[in-house]
């Protein structure tokens, strides 16, 4: 072989992967430089001791900022950084179905690798406006409350809106039991640990039949707590794009948000109300706006929970929830105490599609059932004080007679499924 050739072929042989240098470690980010990455790009430092994934979340003339998914321990200045070829893909297949899986779809469970057939991109864009489907069809969850005076639709988005320790994870337990989805997305995103095997076990009573499970606990990094919640739409919508009405279930909105807080302000975002950046707002709908009903494929029918600290509903994060969500459900801490469970508050939660779904028999009973409802509260003192008689007005009257049986329709054990029907006949018959 001559040398000529020779220099040809070693010109086109790719003997070494070009690489970058760590030269700067901050306590949340690392500066690197020797390699021109973009915006969003995923790369590998690569040290000693430790390899992990980073993102790039800031670029400089001649260096760039990494933001990693673990934490910084191990690292070190001089640490080689590569661009990583799979990038913000996921592997997905059939057999992520009855798993426990991270951010990255690396089991969890126990139960052994899970093989991938396919990969799907973690950010997407939402699905075209002209392209989604009419809400027209009703999607029940077994439960009483919702599918009789807050019913859902096939392809709506829903919050769950309540304080700490008011019943969420019980709620959502009894929605992934009591629907009848082909596929359902659960996502726990900044929870504690604990609560893991707590709701498999204790809500769904160890059984994730058609469930898969996205965990990224309140001890994973910033970045790897903000990706899970886009790597389980992904994988929403990798089912629904084979045609599955998928329900997606997320717990919680809020914490995605500090996660996004925690990044933005390390990279010098300015703090707006309680602290949070423009970039923590500006995430909401580009989550949100993914689940959905797309003409020609199935459908994502989300439920998003959002804490609200002090019971305040004007929390940033909750009033930007409930303005790009089609309706809200609030749980009270008032019926806690009252031992009403679920705890929903009919009187501050809505379905925006309900009265599109629905018959007008079904929507005359439930106006009249939250007209009747909202007379008796406002009533309520006068009542227990005896200052209230009877015979002076007719519907508070009908209010009065009728209270036990509203309140025992709103009741629930965790344990009860309903069917659609047989819910609507309840109503009726209060």
């Amino acid at each position: 072989m001559s040398l000529k050739t020779l220099k040809s072929k070693l010109k086109q042989a790719e003997l070494s992967k070009p690489f970058g240098v760590v030269i700067k470690i901050n306590p949340t980010n690392l500066v690197a430089t020797g390699i021109t990455p973009s915006i969003g790009d995923i790369v590998r430092i690569e040290g000693e001791k430790i390899s992990t994934l980073g993102m790039v979340t800031s670029l400089d003339k001649d260096s760039f900022f990494i933001t990693p998914f673990s934490f910084l321990e191990g690292l070190k200045v001089n640490d080689r950084v590569y661009i990583d070829e799979d990038g913000m893909n996921i592997p997905v297949s059939e057999d992520l179905i009855g798993r426990v899986v991270n951010p990255f779809m690396v089991p969890i469970d126990g139960k052994g690798a899970i093989e991938a057939k396919d990969r799907y991109p973690i950010m997407s864009k939402p699905i075209s406006p002209l392209a989604r489907g009419l809400i027209d069809e009703v999607f029940p969850t077994g439960v009483k409350t919702i599918d009789g005076l807050l019913t859902c639709g096939k392809g709506q988005k829903l919050g769950i809106f309540a304080g700490s320790g008011v019943g969420k994870s019980t709620l959502m337990s009894m929605i992934v039991r009591g629907s009848k989805s082909q596929i359902k997305v659960v996502a726990l995103i900044g929870e504690r640990g604990r609560e893991i095997p707590e709701f498999i076990q204790k809500n769904l009573g160890g059984k994730l039949d058609n469930t898969i499970m996205i965990v990224a606990t309140s001890d994973d990094s910033a970045l790897m707590r903000k990706y899970g919640a886009f790597s389980a739409m992904a994988v929403a919508e990798y089912f629904k794009d084979k045609g599955h009405d998928v329900l997606f279930l997320m717990d919680s909105v809020t914490r995605f948000a500090m996660a996004q807080r925690e990044i933005g302000l390390a990279m010098g975002e300015p703090p707006t109300s309680k602290g949070y950046p423009p970039s923590s707002l500006m995430l909401l709908p580009q989550l949100m706006e993914r689940a959905g009903k797309e003409e020609g494929k199935g459908s994502i029918t989300a439920f998003f929970t959002v804490l609200i600290e002090g019971d305040d509903m004007s929390d940033p994060i909750a009033d930007q929830s409930r303005s790009i969500l089609d309706g809200h459900i609030v749980l009270s801490r008032e019926f806690t105490d009252m031992g009403i469970y679920p705890p929903i508050n009919i009187l501050n939660s809505a379905s925006r599609v309900m009265g599109d779904i629905i018959s007008s028999q079904h929507k005359q009973a439930v106006m009249r059932f939250k007209r009747l409802y909202a007379l008796y509260k406002e009533n309520e003192v006068l009542i227990r004080i005896g200052a209230y008689q009877k015979g002076v007005d007719k519907e508070l009257d009908e209010a009065v007679n009728k209270i036990d049986k509203m309140r025992e329709f709103m009741k629930q054990s965790p344990d009860e499924i309903y069917e659609f029907d047989q819910i609507v006949q309840m109503l009726l018959q209060i």
